[in-house]
This record gives structure tokens, C-alpha cells and sequence, in this order.
């Protein structure tokens, strides 16, 4: 109980601080901030279905580019906090909707049809934009400051960690450790995997759909190929896949640093920056495929057990 409390006031203490630093940093600092936060949230959100199931989405960018584009649509006729809880109620149905029809598909295939669920939406939307509305995007007017969004996406990032930590110490979450290690297992168990499986996807998706939607001020102009772009589902991917998609910091880990590293590839090799992220997601899956805390877990183990002292056949014996 006691490391429990004090663990909540360190946490407490990190987030002041977290939610002080815009104070100390320019336009520039502020934007590196809010974009590294920003992918925290997403890494962690995805890691609350897909760590412990094993189940790889690509879906990630469908649910972000709904978000966004519900404010756009909706922040010149609705209050801010309004369009927000909207935008998380869509998430949330079109997650449910999805996961009851998609959720009995395992590897590959799930994974083919997420990809293909992301680039479905973006084109529903292009074809509603241009067909519709006779345009192809549109523009966000609102008074809100990139400091404001940052807090916004911290919170945000608080309370997906926390609902992580819980899941972690919870029946669920060991629910779902089976489920990610034998389905057939799960089953014979009593577990309700459909019910399992469709609720941890159903707040992970509402979570990336409310990181989109915070985000959306951030462009004055927004059009499918900006919020339905590939890219973010991939980053995050290998974001969580490098920290360890199964692990509570993990995301966090993974997403800090290459966050930063992306930011100087995309500004120093426009021009290579989708053949280095191609390397780098296959050097992730076959050197550190469980992720680098797994990974410095294991070399700590190996240290330790050349470390401890060998015992002689003959004492071992004479102990008997």
C-alpha cells in the first residue's frame, strides 16, 4: 500500500513538472512537446488492446483522422468540450461496430483488414468532400493555443497509463494475457473472449479518436490526406512494438526517442525518411521483437546467473 501511494505521488510530481515545462520553451520546444506527448498517448492506447492479445492494428489512423475531422466538421456550430465528447462517442461506435465483425479474425488477416479499414474511411471521407461538399478539406478556426493542446494530450496520456496500470492488476488483464497466449486455453477457461477483446478495443480506439480530435486545432487546415495518413499508424506500431508493447512504460520508452529521431530524419533526409522507416521496423522486429525492456530483462538475467556462484558437486551432495 505504502509503495502504491508513494508511486502515485511521484507520478503526481512528473506530471506537474510535465505540465510546467511549456512555460520554459519556445514555439518550437512547445510543438516538440505536444508531438512527442501526442504519440505517447497513441502508443499507449494501442498497447492497452494489442499488447497483451498479440493482435497487430493498423487501424490506428482510421480512428485518429475520424476525431480530427468531427471537429472540423463540427467546431463552428458546437462548443469545443461538446465536439471532443462527440468525436469520442463516434470512436466508440464505429470501434464496437468494427470489433463485432472483425474481432474473430486472427493474424494476417486482422491485420490486413485493419489496414484496409483505415484506407476505406479515407476514401469515404475524399469521396463525401468532394461529391457532397464540393471540397476536399476544410478549415479549424479556434482559439486554442499550442499550450493548451499539450496540456489537453498530457492529461489524456495520464489517464490511458493509469487505465493500463489498472487493467495490469485486474482480472481482465489477465484475461487477456491467456487470450494472448492460447485462445483455445481462454475459452475452456470461461473466459468471454468476444467481451474481453471488444471492450479493450473499443477504449483503445476511443482514446486515438480523442487524440486526433485535441490535435486538429494544431492545423488550420485539414484535408483526408493529413489526418488519414498511413504514416501514424506505422510510427506508432513501432513505437510500442520497440518499448514493449506489453509493458506499462513500454510505449512510453519507445515513442520519446524515436519520436525525436523521426523528427531529424524527416527534417535532414525528406527525401529517405519512408526507406529508413521501412529499416527500422525491420531491425525492431528482429532484434528486439519483444521489446527493449524484455530485452535488457533478459541480458540482466544472463549477468546474474554468470555471476552466482557455483556449487561444488560434493557440497551439494553432503546438503543431501
Amino acid at each position: 500500500m505504502i509503495r502504491i501511494v508513494g508511486g502515485f505521488g511521484l507520478a503526481a510530481l512528473a506530471l506537474a513538472a510535465l505540465a510546467w515545462l511549456p512555460t520554459r520553451f519556445g514555439a518550437y520546444g512547445v510543438g516538440l512537446l505536444l508531438g512527442m506527448t501526442g504519440y505517447v498517448t497513441l502508443a499507449s492506447a494501442w498497447a492497452l488492446f494489442s499488447g497483451p492479445t498479440r493482435y497487430i492494428s493498423l487501424a490506428t489512423v482510421a480512428f485518429f483522422g475520424i476525431g480530427a475531422y468531427t471537429v472540423a466538421v463540427l467546431s463552428e456550430s458546437l462548443p469545443y468540450p461538446l465536439v471532443l465528447a462527440i468525436a469520442g462517442v463516434i470512436g466508440l461506435v464505429v470501434a464496437l461496430v468494427v470489433g463485432l465483425a472483425t474481432l474473430r479474425l486472427v493474424g494476417i488477416y486482422f491485420v490486413i483488414f485493419t489496414f484496409g479499414l483505415a484506407e476505406l474511411i479515407r476514401q469515404l471521407v475524399t469521396w463525401y468532400e468532394v461529391n457532397v461538399t464540393g471540397t476536399l478539406g476544410r478549415y479549424i478556426f479556434l482559439p486554442i493555443s499550442s499550450e493548451q493542446i499539450y496540456w489537453q494530450l498530457l492529461g489524456l496520456a495520464a489517464i490511458t497509463i493509469a487505465i493500463g496500470w489498472w487493467i495490469s492488476r485486474s482480472r481482465i488483464g489477465l484475461a487477456l494475457k491467456v487470450i494472448g497466449d492460447d485462445e483455445t486455453v481462454a475459452a475452456h477457461t470461461g473466459i468471454n473472449i468476444a467481451g474481453v477483446k471488444l471492450a479493450l478495443f473499443a477504449v483503445s480506439a476511443t482514446i486515438i479518436t480523442l487524440v486526433g480530435a485535441i490535435q486538429a486545432p494544431r492545423w488550420t487546415y485539414v484535408e483526408p490526406s493529413i489526418v488519414f495518413n498511413p504514416t501514424i499508424s506505422f510510427l506508432t506500431l513501432i513505437m510500442a512494438l520497440l518499448g514493449g508493447a506489453n509493458r506499462l512504460w513500454g510505449p512510453m520508452l519507445g515513442a520519446i526517442p524515436l519520436f525525436l529521431l523521426f523528427e531529424w530524419l524527416s527534417a535532414n533526409f525528406p527525401n529517405h525518411y519512408s526507406i529508413i522507416l521501412g529499416l527500422m521496423f525491420i531491425a525492431i522486429v528482429f532484434v528486439v521483437p519483444r521489446g527493449v525492456l524484455a530485452f535488457f530483462e533478459d541480458a540482466l538475467k544472463q549477468v546474474r546467473s554468470r555471476r552466482a556462484p557455483e556449487v561444488p558437486v560434493e557440497a551439494s551432495e553432503a546438503t543431501q
